[in-house]
């Protein structure tokens, strides 16, 4: 699933390309695609015609665009498959498009692909008040390590408060937002912290370490495009990540360390795996 490199990356071209454009026509091609949209596919469309939409922003792994003058914004997750492409309204469709909409400058269009269908689209009511036009359906969602607002001793508190592993409390999106299992295990990788690692223990300068890893890999991985496992994640442009290149745990089992050279280690984990060096990434006792 894509995480928060790739999504920004998503969102960084939405707002290049679609912000500030006024809708001209939706069309809904797969009812699923907006199944979270209650009030059905023709509301959906509806509710946006006309509009124009403004800048694109993002919490964790959701991406919105307000929708001026409405009070609500539109609202998107990529799930497991999803792409939001633009493209050149003569482009062929793509086997698994879902969504068109079409904007009155008769410009590039923006298409949400969903091969899977596990993403979608939604229009929905934004929190009053708030610049961003953050949707209510996701105000519960923590921000993530790369937003200016984020608080670093606020999550410090909160993990000694949780009384749980560090990578349980990386993917606890009410804790903080955007971190998948690949970046987790690389910023752990990089704090040199194991997975299994009680939170209650974490020092300040080891809460800040491992903040400032998971904002140095997501970096990294935004500056390579994002990582992409396979054709499914890409860009507005259709254009893949390649940081996978540059990963220092995930998916390296038996691999030498970057560090120290031991065997890197894969151990089955909550219904996925986790990646460690056995050696830089001792396990706590109580494992």
């Amino acid at each position: 699933m894509p995480e928060l490199p790739e999504v920004e990356v998503v969102r960084r071209g939405l707002d290049r390309w679609v912000s500030g454009r006024t809708v001209a026509e939706t069309q809904v091609l797969h009812p699923r695609a907006v199944r979270r949209h209650t009030a059905g596919a023709e509301d959906f469309a509806a509710r946006l015609a006309g509009r124009t939409l403004g800048p694109a922003h993002r919490r964790g792994k959701y991406l919105w665009l307000p929708v001026e003058d409405t009070g609500s914004s539109l609202l998107g997750h990529l799930g497991m498959s999803g792409q939001l492409l633009v493209q050149p309204p003569e482009a062929p469709d793509e086997t698994h498009l879902r969504v068109r909409v079409r904007f009155t400058d008769g410009g590039r269009e923006l298409r949400f692909v969903d091969q899977r269908t596990f993403g979608g689209l939604t229009v929905h009511p934004a929190e009053p008040g708030d610049p961003e036009a953050t949707p209510l359906a996701i105000a519960h969602i923590a921000r993530d390590p790369l937003d200016p607002r984020f608080d670093d001793g606020v999550f410090h508190t909160a993990l000694r408060r949780r009384r749980t592993t560090v990578k349980r409390a990386l993917l606890d999106q009410s804790l903080v937002s955007g971190v998948g299992n690949i970046y987790a295990d690389e910023a752990l990788w990089r704090a040199r912290l194991h997975y299994e690692r009680p939170t209650a223990g974490l020092t300040r300068p080891q809460t800040a370490l491992l903040l400032q890893s998971v904002r140095d890999v997501m970096t990294a991985a935004l500056a390579a495009g994002g990582t992409s496992f396979d054709s499914l994640y890409v860009n507005v442009n259709g254009e893949s990540g390649y940081f996978s290149r540059d990963l220092d745990a995930y998916g390296r089992r038996d691999e030498p360390c970057r560090r120290c050279g031991t065997p890197i280690r894969r151990e089955p984990w909550m219904n996925r795996s986790s990646y460690f060096c056995p050696r830089c990434q001792p396990a706590p006792r109580t494992a």
